[in-house]
């Protein structure tokens, strides 16, 4: 039996291949003056001043396309790790669920997996309505990312027991700090490595089976610091 009862992965870079809606602004973004506005927003953001919600509001804010366009863009142009699929099948003959999580802008993740005969995994993202962002998934008190990943991984360990996360980017670095297990490349690698959160490396779904199949002991989430965003909204 494996060590881990449970893997959430991350959908945009991890999934699939792609940044979804980087190519969605690159395609269908506004005119370069909103570009130099959002720059000035990503710097914020950097820097630690706003939360994820408000770049996601912002981005949202550029696009000029119907939500079909945007949609069939996404399956034209961002296709799914070819690795995926099979890895789910693995996991699932083996009793362990996958879950998509995702804080991008949400209405592409459900068209990519039905396009991939994956549409029964379970997703947990925000909700887009023509141009216009929900954030259902967000924690009740912290206004810092709109899906919040450190919720999702408490509620599927509360189902299921230990969690393994799958990641890539800034967004998961909460994922990444309370999963039980961690795979980690490029951006959150370089933010576990900085943060010394305990990770192993990959670079697609068959290094991650690999590593789990020869996994005996989950070392636990590490937990401590919240996030920068836990704070009262208002």
């Amino acid at each position: 039996m494996l060590p881990i009862r449970a893997v959430i992965v991350d959908f945009d870079g991890t999934a699939c291949l792609h940044d979804v809606g980087v190519h969605l602004l690159d395609r269908f973004g506004t005119d370069a003056s909103r570009n130099r506005e959002l720059a000035g927003i990503d710097a914020a953001f950097d820097a630690g001043r706003i939360g994820l919600r408000d770049v996601l509001i912002a981005e949202a804010a550029t696009l000029r396309a119907d939500d079909d366009e945007l949609i069939a863009f996404a399956l034209a142009h961002c296709p799914l790790d070819p690795t995926f699929a099979p890895f789910v099948a693995w996991a699932e003959n083996l009793d362990v669920p996958i879950t998509v999580v995702s804080d991008g802008f949400g209405l592409h993740v459900n068209a990519s997996l039905e396009t991939a005969g994956l549409g029964h995994l379970p997703v947990v993202t925000n909700t887009w309505d023509r141009g216009t962002l929900a954030f259902g998934a967000a924690h009740p008190i912290c206004v810092g990312c709109g899906t919040c990943k450190k919720q999702a991984v408490e509620r599927v360990r509360e189902a299921y027991g230990p969690v393994a996360f799958v990641g890539d980017g800034v967004s998961d670095r909460f994922g990444a700090r309370y999963a039980d297990v961690t795979f980690a490349k490029d951006g959150l690698a370089e933010h576990c490595r900085s943060a010394s959160i305990p990770f192993l490396t990959y670079e697609d779904f068959d290094d991650v089976r690999v590593s789990l199949e020869g996994l005996d002991v989950a070392a636990g989430p590490l937990g401590g610091e919240p996030c920068p965003g836990w704070r009262e909204p208002g």
